[in-house]
């Protein structure tokens, strides 16, 4: 069993709960989120984690029935993390719990693994019932966000399509530069934070003005605040 890192949270649970492991990066929140969880009588939370290689460590010790992931971590990609849970844990039922709007973020948790999709704006209530549907093996989506996906299928089979964004077209990577240059990181911090070199940053850029056709260095940089404030807005 490989050592669970120092900033990770793995305790023991009682008999017969079911065990949830929180990752969010934000100590305050994910106390939040383990009162309401433990305040179910067959609900309780047995581990945290605040970054992607914390998860994976705490998961291995804990060995949850469900794992709860921010889809925004701290010097990590959330939904990275996702994909790395399905591949290692491929029976692992995953929830993405995030401030980010569902209409960008919860069709790519569902392709990374996850099985259902909360926002923090949420009722406690919500989550509680996102977490029982998917542990008895469904999907849980909002209603709005159910009916988007609904309309692509329908659009994809030649009937009256939901309009796509041009988002939609961006790579889980391509999104997290889009959204790092609009929070007013240069190329060089994005590459630190992602780990890669600033020639790949680079590329990644020239990929997003061309799929969401702006002309220059200038629009993308225009593009990526005006996207980032809506977001927030």
């Amino acid at each position: 069993m490989p050592a669970t890192p120092a900033n990770a949270t793995v305790r023991s649970s009682g008999k017969n709960k079911t065990t949830v492991m929180l990752v969010d990066d934000h100590p305050i929140v994910r106390r939040g989120i383990a009162e309401v969880i433990n305040a179910e009588a067959d609900l309780s939370v047995c581990a945290e984690a605040s970054t992607m290689q914390e998860a994976m460590a705490a998961a291995s010790a804990s060995r949850p029935n469900l794992v709860i992931v921010d889809v925004s971590l701290n010097g990590n990609n959330g939904i990275e993390l996702m994909k790395n849970f399905n591949a290692r844990w491929e029976s692992l039922p995953i929830l993405a719990y995030s401030m980010h709007d569902e209409s960008i973020y919860a069709e790519r948790a569902l392709r990374a693994g996850a099985k259902g999709y909360v926002m923090k704006q949420s009722a406690p209530e919500a989550l509680i019932e996102a977490i029982r549907a998917i542990l008895k093996g469904k999907i849980y989506l909002s209603e709005a966000m159910s009916n988007r996906l609904l309309g692509k299928m329908v659009g994809a089979g030649g009937g009256a399509a939901v309009t796509a964004s041009p988002i939609d077209k961006l790579s889980d990577r391509e999104l997290e530069v889009l959204e790092l240059l609009g929070q007013g990181s240069s190329t060089s911090q994005i590459a630190d934070k992602l780990c890669l070199s600033v020639k790949t940053i680079e590329t990644y850029r020239e990929h997003l003005k061309q799929k969401l056709d702006l002309g220059n260095g200038q629009e993308l940089l225009r593009y990526a605040i005006e996207w980032s404030l809506s977001k927030s807005s």
